[in-house]
């Protein structure tokens, strides 16, 4: 009946329920309206109901069948998850059927042709302390990201969500990331599959300090140079709210929702902000 429920309201199929580790609906079901302690106040909802959503221990996705990559990630990273990258070994999602993504070969010939990198969602290094570190290395958590950005802006912010989950008194923090497609951008030269190479990706971070809610918003353009700083970045969850069309933070009050969408960084000293503008 749970297996029923899941594939008739929100598109989830057989494959991607075996992934499943903790799935817990509220009521009604309706579509991404899944939670897990990896979503700080709920997960990202509002993408199609064919999304197959795929929920591993140390990650949750909602993969796109038409894009072929996920719409958003979330993931919790603690002192404990952490560790020293290890080997990345690439592979097609086993829980997502062969036409809803993309295998090692589409990859091929895209870093020569678009300067591109398989760039993680959820990042490997933030669960190389686990034993699940190679469930990063799915390709249903990898999506053609510039160089530039991969080891530039986005890799140092990665880091400092890490610096953060380990700073003294730290206990977890939250993450949500995801693409965006704003404008068309060339495809995977070698791709034999239909897809959509975003033009840029978001990220939010969350801690809970005490009683209160902080978070930072950042936004970055495909084009993002390698010497930016990730700051330079910094935006509001009510712009990434309007170039996904995803909503977040569902489970606080509407009250609450609405001021924390305009507001700005509240998070930006934690995660080496301090001196930026929003």
């Amino acid at each position: 009946m749970l297996l029923a429920l899941l594939e008739t309201r929100i598109g989830i199929t057989p494959w991607s329920l075996a992934a499943c580790v903790t799935v817990l609906l509220t009521a009604p079901a309706s579509a991404q309206e899944i939670h897990s302690a990896l979503c700080l106040y709920g997960c990202p909802y509002g993408s199609p109901q064919t999304n197959d959503l795929i929920i591993r221990d140390i990650y949750i996705l909602s993969s796109n069948d038409d894009t072929k990559f996920a719409d958003w990630a979330a993931y919790r990273v603690t002192a404990s998850t952490i560790g020293s990258s290890k080997e990345r070994i690439w592979r097609a999602d086993p829980y997502l059927a062969p036409e809803e993504t993309l295998e090692p070969e589409d990859y091929a010939g895209a870093s020569a042709a678009l300067q591109t990198d398989r760039g993680h969602q959820v990042p490997l290094a933030s669960f190389a302390g686990t034993e699940h570190a190679a469930d990063t290395n799915f390709l249903s958590n990898i999506t053609p990201q510039k160089s530039a950005l991969n080891a530039g802006a986005w890799e140092r912010l990665e880091s400092a969500e890490r610096s953060l989950a380990k700073r003294e008194g730290s206990t977890s923090v939250y993450v949500m990331t995801g693409p965006v497609y704003l404008r068309d951008m060339p495809p995977l030269p070698k791709a034999d599959e239909p897809h959509k190479v975003p033009s840029g990706y978001w990220k939010i971070v969350s801690i809970q300090d005490g009683g209160s809610l902080k978070v930072a918003s950042f936004f970055f353009d495909q084009e993002t140079q390698r010497k930016e700083l990730y700051c330079d970045h910094l935006t509001t969850i009510a712009d990434i709210e309007s170039k996904t069309g995803l909503r977040f933070f569902h489970e606080l009050s509407q009250l609450a929702v609405d001021e924390l969408r305009q507001a700005p960084a509240s998070l930006k000293s934690e995660i080496g902000c301090q001196g930026a503008d929003q």
